[in-house]
């Protein structure tokens, strides 16, 4: 990692607290069985660069606190605070209490060396506020907490959410509006939804036998963390390698048709099936030729693109780990049930509704068979995560209130988090898309990964990837995931 100039330093310029335009009529929300189990959780730590606003950099942080002043009126939760009744059941009370606004400068820092270093450098840290903060203590702390940092040809825009209050889905829903609203646009695209019906009005009570929960890992031990950068192209080439399918572009499937076509005219060859043709010219019809084979197949029997990335980084990191053949490697996934209760949630939802789905392999297995095999396990398990499983996992947990349990105790575990399909590059605040997403270190550890789309679309993928120093020194030997990596030394095939 390149060493910047001098070593990185934050100025905090000003501090405030910005409240809703508008009183909030929402009143109290009940945390779902959903939202409890994440009060151990650190709050959630995401934002974006971007090259320097064209206006003074006083009058981009006026736009934003005025522009997050009436994105709050259509958020009042991220507003409020926590609160516990004599029942024990914890409420978001909508009560306008107002978010934390911090104005900061890190001038000696420039994008460069936010992004080209291998590693994420530890300046990117010092972009968000309330640090290590665990989502229980929104019962005295703001529930939302935003920093503005400016760089000297750039400005970075944090924002640390309470997990207990927001997942994935929720908060980048928020970010995208503020961004809306900041460009000028009168109503938000996405209104969000304040039902709590994450499938039942649970009457179970979460204890806690020193008062307060803790977090579930050493945040303190050491790791390393890294953005992998895999291309639409890369991706493509996985999903068919899991699916057993060699990539074939439509391109060359068009040059081929079309030499056939030749020597039928000159009799070398039969003439084909009329209507098979005119199959294969309706699906390629409106492709533009940059569509693969891949992608024509029917998606809902095939394994996903990022199900094939989560296999390969799975056996790729337990081959590196060098465990016992007998040893359980276990991946865990969140998944948005918004879609997969019935009936069928709004896709705006405010609020968590998300699920771990743990998937369980030996480690022989797991490196003795192929990316197919492994790829296998995962999709059957996502694919099956129905209404009766959304439902079931409920029920389990009332039986048994707990908070989720963050970490790797054992050091077989990977735990992928957040997801590419979310919209983190649709964040326009009136001049331009972001370089970069990046993350603070809350909730890392040996194993935790997170998920972002590429910032060129299309299909590319990051991740974001933490590991214990010698487990990530091993990945990045490992050829079979690194000839999938952009900017990685030249692919060969398995």
């Amino acid at each position: 990692m390149s060493p910047s100039p001098c070593p990185p330093s934050l100025s905090v310029i000003s501090k405030c607290t910005v409240y809703p335009v508008q009183k909030s009529t929402v009143g109290n929300l009940k945390l779902s069985v959903s939202d409890l189990p994440m009060l151990s959780c650190m709050y959630i730590q995401k934002g974006v660069l971007f090259t320097r606003p064209p206006v003074l950099i006083e009058a981009f942080v006026a736009l934003l606190k005025q522009g997050l002043a009436e994105t709050l009126t259509h958020f009042p939760p991220l507003a409020g605070r926590l609160v516990t009744d004599a029942a024990g059941c914890v409420h978001i009370s909508c009560n306008d209490a107002g978010v934390h606004f911090v104005h900061a400068n890190a001038g000696n820092l420039i994008i460069r060396e936010v992004l080209s270093p291998t590693d994420v450098p530890d300046s990117v840290k010092l972009f968000f506020t309330f640090d290590e903060v665990v989502s229980y203590d929104g019962h005295f702390r703001p529930i939302t907490a935003v920093q503005v940092t400016e760089l000297a040809d750039g400005v970075f825009v944090g924002c640390t959410v309470n997990h207990a209050v927001t997942d994935g889905t929720s908060f980048w829903n928020f970010f995208n509006s503020w961004a809306e609203v900041c460009r000028g646009v009168r109503r938000i695209s996405r209104s969000p939804d304040f039902s709590r019906n994450y499938v039942k009005d649970s009457q179970a009570v979460l204890e806690f036998s020193d008062g307060r929960p803790k977090v579930s890992f050493d945040a303190k031990a050491p790791i390393r963390e890294r953005i992998f950068h895999f291309s639409r192209e890369a991706i493509q080439e996985l999903k068919a390698r899991a699916n057993g399918r060699t990539l074939i572009p439509i391109a060359e499937i068009i040059g081929k048709q079309s030499n056939d076509e030749l020597k039928i005219k000159k009799g070398e060859l039969p003439c084909p099936n009329r209507n098979i043709n005119s199959a294969l010219d309706t699906l390629l019809r409106g492709t533009g030729g940059e569509k693969t084979v891949t992608e024509i197949v029917d998606r809902s029997k095939e394994i996903s693109s990022f199900q094939a990335l989560s296999a390969q980084l799975w056996r790729s990191v337990t081959r590196t780990r060098k465990l016992n053949a007998r040893k359980e490697a276990t991946f865990r996934m969140a998944v948005n049930c918004r879609h997969r209760i019935e009936p069928r949630m709004d896709p705006y939802y405010f609020g968590n509704a998300i699920q771990s789905i743990r998937t369980v392999a030996t480690t022989g297995e797991l490196l003795s068979r192929d990316l197919q095999w492994s790829a296998g396990l995962l999709h059957r398990n996502v694919v099956s995560h129905d209404d009766e499983k959304v439902r079931g996992g409920v029920e389990a947990w009332e039986k048994e209130p707990r908070v989720f349990p963050l970490g790797n105790p054992d050091g077989t575990s990977i735990t992928m988090g957040s997801s590419p399909r979310f919209p983190m590059y649709d964040n326009d605040f009136g001049w331009g898309r972001p370089l970069a997403v990046r993350s603070g270190r809350a909730n890392k550890f040996d194993g935790k990964i997170s998920a972002f789309p590429g910032r060129e679309g299309g299909g590319s993928v990051d991740l974001e990837v933490c590991l214990a120093p010698e487990t990530m020194a091993g990945l990045e030997a490992d050829t079979e995931f690194m000839q999938y990596v952009s900017g990685a030394t030249a692919r060969s095939s398995f």
